[in-house]
């Protein structure tokens, strides 16, 4: 309807490896984005509303020369993954993406000037599902029968993680005040001056506690991304280090980085992610832990510790 964004909007999605949808769990927000009764509206409906737009948007980019590509590539007797690739590029989809999507909508990728309208959106639907996965945020899940609609968003097929981000904000905000101790993420906090803090200050940190707390374990806020990462796009952690008998950089500095990276990277794949010319010139890494020397072909692991050998880094 050209509301909100619109385009420009589904344009930022573009640079997205996954998607949070933001749904209000408490029923209080209707499709429009206005104020209604709580409880008066599904939040499932905003979820499926955001996959159709999207659906819509990707589906227009490929019907442009979808006729001309499709016919080129079963001419030439060749899947229709390495002719959307290019095109696809600039959307943050790969090849191994889109034939990921052939092969769930159950299509023939080297017959897909012969694919039927329904066969078409199919595929679309599942190539947003394996380039651009989704997670929803069930915000203010600590209202009243907002924890039944968090289990209706879940039954409905959709990894979902209660948040509070009312109780974040105000967590952050007492916080910066010195009031609690509180770090993103925590699943408690601690008041640091009772005394110090007015009746209505400490009733509203107790109803925190208690509602959102002591019911989720925190605010939800930094397991919706720690989620994204590491159940949708399936990442790990690693640390890079130049000297492995201390754990530092140059500087000195213990432990200095670290780096989400896709499962099943190598160690020579992680040498170019921190530098091209430390992959150029890769020689081998090192187990920091073990002191193992790893070939190229090691595939890393989560929470390794490596350093990178190679003729660059001996200069």
């Amino acid at each position: 309807m050209g509301k909100g964004l619109g385009n420009q909007f589904l344009d930022e999605v573009r640079r997205a490896d996954a998607l949070i949808v933001v749904a209000d769990a408490s029923g209080a927000t209707d499709i429009n984005g206005q104020v209604c009764d709580p409880l008066t509206h599904d939040p499932i409906e905003d979820v499926k509303m955001f996959e159709n737009e999207f659906d819509q948007w990707l589906n227009a980019l490929l019907k442009k020369d979808w006729d001309r590509v499709s016919r080129t590539a079963q001419s030439v007797k060749e899947h229709i993954a390495k002719h959307l690739e290019e095109r696809l590029t600039g959307l943050g989809i790969d090849r191994y993406q889109i034939t990921q999507a052939v092969n769930n909508a159950g299509v023939n990728g080297f017959k897909s000037a012969h694919w039927t309208d329904e066969e078409f959106e199919d595929f679309i639907i599942n190539l947003r599902k394996a380039s651009k996965p989704l997670i929803v945020a069930a915000n203010k899940a600590d209202r009243e029968g907002a924890d039944k609609n968090v289990e209706r968003i879940r039954e409905a097929g959709y990894l979902v993680v209660p948040t509070c981000a009312e109780a974040e904000l105000a967590l952050r905000r007492a916080a910066e005040a010195g009031l609690v101790d509180y770090t993103p993420g925590d699943n408690d906090f601690k008041v640091k001056d009772p005394e110090k803090l007015t009746k209505g200050q400490l009733g509203a940190l107790e109803r925190i506690r208690g509602k959102v707390f002591k019911k989720y374990k925190g605010t939800g806020l930094q397991d919706v991304l720690n989620t994204a990462f590491y159940s949708l796009l399936d990442m790990i952690t690693v640390y890079p280090v130049e000297d492995a008998e201390k754990l530092t950089n140059h500087h000195g500095h213990v432990l200095p980085d670290c780096f989400l990276v896709p499962k099943g990277t190598t160690a020579k794949q992680f040498a170019g992610i921190i530098h091209t010319e430390l992959a150029e010139s890769f020689i081998h890494a090192v187990d920091a832990r073990t002191k193992r020397r790893l070939g190229d072909t090691y595939i890393l692991e989560d929470n390794d510790i490596i350093q990178i050998v190679s003729a660059k880094s001996r200069r």
